[in-house]
């Protein structure tokens, strides 16, 4: 199969990319296959449902390809999360007719926070995360299932997710899509409307927004991330209609959180170090 064509196109030279819908979901389908039946002979799937559109494709992604008996999807609550993350997961699940569970973390996250009183959001957030990820490769090993990641590229570039949480899963099918395209294959995908429409959010507190962290909207910061990975600088964006306090948080952004993407960095003391020179034919 074709890798799927990112529509060149563009009305605007500041607009995002899109995509072919169609294509990339097929796509994505035969990756899940290949990866997990055929690469680890893995036939089924656990993927932690926020209620946001990201992990509600994945789990479409998912139940399309395994098949939705062989789907697990994992509700991860704490308790200052809001009512409606919940009852929109429970719409990715009954759409699809997943398996579905709910864990709550509470318990577990607070056996360490309550030795952090004074711990910030950001710090509480990456706990939270982790905790989820511990559940999601547990329940791993207890249903035979491969947990696959959520995270899209937009966040993956800006480094808005939580190292060895969010980016921990061996397998993630959306993890090249910018965030606008996300929402557009979600349409073509059929995921519930409420989950499209809400603002994303990580829902560490009330009325917290991605867009409001980030300081900038996903579908600008798209536009913004795709010209910069063709090689523009700040001045030649500029310079094509690109607001220069936008393109400086991009930027800014994804220069200082490179290491992110990146894994552990080992001392090399031979010739046969993992991942620096150890490498199977099929790596390169």
């Amino acid at each position: 199969m074709k890798l799927p064509v990112i529509e060149p196109q563009r009305d605007d030279f500041t607009q995002a990319p899109s995509i072919s819908s169609e294509l990339t979901a097929q796509w994505l389908e035969a990756f899940l296959r290949d990866e997990l039946i055929a690469g680890r002979s893995i036939e089924r799937a656990v993927v932690g449902l926020s209620g946001g559109v990201d992990s509600a494709v994945t789990a479409y992604l998912c139940a399309r390809a395994l098949g939705p008996q062989n789907v697990y999807g994992v509700r991860m609550p704490y308790k200052h999360s809001s009512p409606s993350s919940l009852s929109d997961a429970r719409l990715v699940s009954e759409a699809l007719g997943i398996n579905e569970s709910t864990i709550e973390i509470s318990a577990a996250a607070d056996g360490y926070l309550q030795f952090e009183p004074d711990a910030d959001a950001r710090r509480r957030g990456n706990v939270l995360a982790r905790v989820r990820m511990l559940v999601l490769f547990d329940q791993s090993a207890k249903l035979g299932a491969l947990p696959v990641g959520t995270g899209n590229k937009t966040e993956r570039l800006l480094g808005y997710f939580t190292w060895h949480a969010d980016d921990s899963p061996p397998v993630n099918p959306i993890g090249d899509l910018y965030k606008s395209q996300v929402w557009k294959l979600a349409q073509y995908l059929g995921v519930p409307k409420p989950l499209i429409d809400k603002a994303p959010s990580a829902d560490l507190e009330a009325n917290q927004t991605d867009e409001g962290d980030l300081g900038i909207t996903y579908a600008k910061a798209d536009a913004v991330l795709s010209r910069i990975l063709e090689g523009y600088t700040n001045d030649q964006l500029v310079a094509r209609g690109f607001d220069r306090g936008e393109v400086e948080i991009v930027r800014k952004r994804l220069d200082s959180t490179h290491w992110k993407r990146h894994l552990p960095t080992t001392a090399m003391l031979s010739n046969t170090a993992i991942n620096e020179f150890y490498l199977r034919p099929v790596d390169f």
